[in-house]
């Protein structure tokens, strides 16, 4: 993994460290190329051999009494990296998490949730973060009001929630627990069937290597009219964790001490529907300090 080698069998493991034992101890970056020199200097010097069977720990380094033992293991090493496609050694970090992978679903710009379904993990929802988006709600308003989220994502260490109270339409923008943004219709819903919506207009450039995600107009929108607008000075710049999207409701712990979770939208909710087409902007080296932080 990234250059870093191990295999175990027969309750022997022999293990390849890279950049080096420890982080701390290398003397190279994450992400430093193994060249052909380097890996002949590694597989001469650097394997290190346990016998697991009775070390399950891994506290003692047995290879210098072990040699012909440590060479079998690295031949092995070998001929099953061969057999599976490993070779050659890759070590890269940086460009291997940026890399664009295959995807089960064609890409689309698209989203359409409905209530009642289960919270969606981060991996799989919309990414809304550093982009121009909208959030459109179909919804059917009693003529006594109705309240309850539309959708939201994340909790109350961060998110962002669209959501009807007081028969007025919100939005709300947690930004890592230390500020709440947030934007009121100036006017009730009214009773009826009605188009609800939330749109996201990129004002400035974000700085996500200082912890700020893109700047930005929060406006709401009844019908297609304007009826609320601010401006949030910094948004969430890379994820939400937990960062699970839900329609209908906000379960777990709420994104605003607005209301009290799963506060469920008591109206009738056919859809809701999430649009990226705008430009995404990343961070290459930010996106792989938040990929290494989740192992």
């Amino acid at each position: 993994m990234l250059g870093h080698r191990a295999i175990d069998h027969d309750g022997w493991r022999a293990v390849c460290p890279w950049p080096g034992p420890s982080f701390h101890e290398a003397s190279r970056p994450f992400g430093t190329p193994i060249t052909a020199d380097e890996l002949g200097k590694l597989d001469a010097h650097h394997w290190e051999l346990y016998h697991i069977d009775e070390d399950f720990a891994e506290t003692q380094d047995v290879a210098a009494d072990n040699r012909g033992k440590l060479i079998e293991m690295i031949s092995m090493w070998y001929v099953q990296a061969g057999k599976y496609d490993v070779l050659p050694i890759d070590s890269s970090g940086v460009q291997r998490a940026v890399v664009e992978r295959p995807q089960v679903s064609a890409p689309r710009t698209g989203y359409v949730f409905r209530p009642g379904t289960q919270t969606l993990p981060m991996a799989v929802v919309p990414r809304v973060l550093n982009r121009p988006f909208s959030v459109t709600a179909d919804v059917e308003i009693p003529s006594d009001g109705a309240e309850g989220v539309l959708i939201c994502q994340g909790t109350n260490v961060g998110g962002w929630t669209f959501y009807m109270k007081d028969r007025r339409l919100h939005y709300a923008h947690n930004y890592v627990r230390r500020a709440l943004y947030s934007v009121s219709s100036t006017e009730d819903v009214p009773g009826g069937r009605h188009e609800l919506r939330f749109e996201f207009e990129p004002t400035g450039e974000p700085d996500i290597a200082h912890g700020k995600g893109m700047p930005g107009r929060a406006q709401l929108y009844i019908d297609r009219r304007p009826v609320g607008e601010t401006d949030l000075p910094v948004t969430t710049p890379l994820m939400f964790n937990p960062g699970g999207m839900t329609c209908g409701a906000n379960p777990g712990s709420a994104v605003t001490d607005d209301y009290e979770p799963p506060f469920r939208f008591n109206g009738t909710l056919h859809t809701v529907t999430v649009d990226l087409s705008g430009e995404l902007i990343t961070d290459h080296e930010s996106e792989m300090r938040m990929h290494m932080a989740r192992q």
